[in-house]
C-alpha cells in the first residue's frame, strides 16, 4: 500500500470532514493519536475542544449561537486504563461503557449505525489504541451507509496488532466536499508519522483547510511509561490565532 503524506492529503481535500490518525513514531517509542473536526454550517463551526479527565469533549464556542447539539456535542476522546478511545460522535461513550464491562470495541460498534443526517448519512469513525508490556496495537472502524442508502448500514473494522514504526493510518468521514457529501471509501490511508510531534501537530493544523477547520487534538503516549501528552488547537478560541 502506498504511504501518503498526511499534510498533502488534508491540504488537497477541502472537506475530509472529521478525521482520525493512529500510528507509531519512527523510534517506536510513542503512540500517536490525532483527531480533527471541520464544519461547513455555522452550528458545526461553533465548537471548541475542551479537556476533561482522560480526554476531551466538544463545547459550543459561543453558547448563545448553539442550535442543534445532538450530533456536534460529545466526548471525542476517553481513556479506560491502557485503552485510548477516539471517535467522531457519542459512540465514544458506547465503546467506553462496553469495554468497562469487559466487552469489545467491535461489540460496542455493532450496536451503532451511521449518523441520522440524510442525505449525507455521515459515517461514524472510531479508533482504539491499546498498550500492554511496552507495546501498542490499534484498531479503526467506519460505520457507513450502503452507497448513500439510508436503509442499509455497512460496518468495517481494521486491526493493526503489530504497528510499523514511522507509520500510521488515517480515516475520515468524507471522501471530499459535495452535496450530498460522499462518504470515505476503502481502507484507511497509510501515512508517515514524524518523530517531532510538535511539528506533526503544527503541520497538520496548518494544512487543514483554513475556512473549514474547527479543532484539532493530538495525543502522544510513551509506550514504556504510559505517560500522555496532549495538545489542542481551536480556531474559534479567542486566545488562539488561526495561524497557531
Amino acid at each position: 500500500m502506498q504511504t501518503f503524506d498526511l499534510n498533502t492529503l488534508v491540504r488537497e481535500n477541502a472537506y475530509p470532514g472529521r478525521g482520525i490518525v493512529l500510528g507509531l513514531t519512527p523510534s517506536g517509542k510513542k503512540a500517536v493519536i490525532a483527531y480533527f473536526i471541520m464544519g461547513r454550517s455555522a452550528n458545526s463551526r461553533n465548537r471548541v475542544f475542551d479537556p476533561i479527565p482522560g480526554g476531551i469533549r466538544t463545547m459550543a464556542a459561543d453558547p448563545a449561537k448553539l442550535e442543534d447539539p445532538s450530533l456536534i456535542i460529545y466526548n471525542p476522546v476517553l481513556t479506560l486504563g491502557n485503552s485510548h478511545i477516539v471517535t467522531n460522535g457519542d459512540q465514544t461513550d458506547t465503546v467506553y461503557d462496553f469495554m468497562k464491562e469487559g466487552k469489545t470495541f467491535e461489540e460496542a460498534l455493532r450496536t451503532r449505525t451511521f449518523e441520522p443526517d440524510g442525505p449525507n448519512w455521515t459515517p461514524r469513525i472510531s479508533g482504539l489504541v491499546q498498550l500492554e508490556d511496552g507495546k501498542m496495537q490499534y484498531k479503526l472502524s467506519i460505520l457507513k451507509s450502503a452507497d448513500g442508502n439510508g436503509e442499509s448500514v455497512r460496518r468495517y473494522f481494521f486491526e493493526y496488532p503489530q504497528p510499523v514504526a514511522g507509520e500510521g493510518h488515517f480515516i475520515h468521514t468524507y471522501k471530499c466536499d459535495g452535496n450530498p457529501i460522499p462518504s470515505f471509501e476503502g481502507e484507511p490511508e497509510k501515512v508517515a508519522i514524524c518523530e517531532d510531534l510538535d511539528q506533526f501537530a503544527n503541520d497538520l493544523w496548518a494544512n487543514l483547510n483554513p475556512d473549514n477547520k474547527v479543532s484539532l487534538f493530538v495525543r502522544t503516549i510513551c509506550l514504556e511509561t504510559g505517560e500522555v501528552g496532549d495538545c489542542i488547537y481551536n480556531k474559534y478560541d479567542p486566545a488562539m490565532s488561526d495561524e497557531a
